[in-house]
């Protein structure tokens, strides 16, 4: 089984570069966001101990996050070929999470696909997905303020995962389709 994380700061194009992987691979996409709102759309027992959370004004935990996301892979195990998972892990304390998930399923972690970008292109990038879709979230303060965020509680993620040697560092700066030809190399490398 195939099973990636895909890592790196807001505007670092995980979305886009998740998009090519999952089809490539055949793996089942993974996002946390996504996810809570399926469950809670669909009226499930986690789904509704989501919302209650969410409409709270909380944020769901982590405990909860894990469940969702171990019922959303025993649901998909034989559909695909692994899983991508993007957004997950955030910290250190989901990184251990996400150890102990793919231990009880009986599975591991192939890699951890992490883009580097330099932050005056990320910057860029966000200022004009900003322009393009006319996202509020998107202008400068805000934008400065996540990457900061990103380098204070995430950016931690990648030294536990270098130490068991599992990240492939990517130049996330270039056109989407190098980008993608680069990943698919390093990837084809670990099957």
């Amino acid at each position: 089984m195939l099973n990636i994380i895909i890592f790196g700061p807001p505007g670092a194009g995980k979305g886009t570069q998740a998009e090519f992987i999952k089809k490539k691979y055949n793996l089942a996409h993974i996002s946390t966001g996504d996810l809570l709102r399926a469950e809670v759309k669909n009226g499930s027992a986690l789904g509704l101990e989501a919302k209650s959370v969410m409409e709270a004004g909380k944020l769901v935990s982590d405990n909860l996050i894990v469940q969702i996301m171990e019922k959303f892979i025993s649901e998909n195990s034989t559909k695909f070929a692994g899983f991508l998972f993007d957004g997950f892990p955030r910290n250190l304390a989901q990184c251990d999470i996400l150890e102990g998930m793919f231990a009880k399923l009986n599975t591991k972690l192939t890699a951890v696909v992490a883009l580097n970008v330099p932050s005056e292109e990320l910057i860029a990038r966000l200022l004009k997905r900003a322009e393009i879709e006319g996202r509020a979230d998107d202008n400068l303060e805000t934008i400065k303020s996540r990457l900061q965020e990103y380098e204070n509680k995430t950016f931690p993620v990648i030294g536990f995962y270098e130490k068991s040697g599992k990240v492939i560092s990517i130049n996330g700066a270039g056109s989407i389709d190098e980008i993608a030809a680069t990943i698919t190399a390093e990837i084809d490398k670990l099957k």
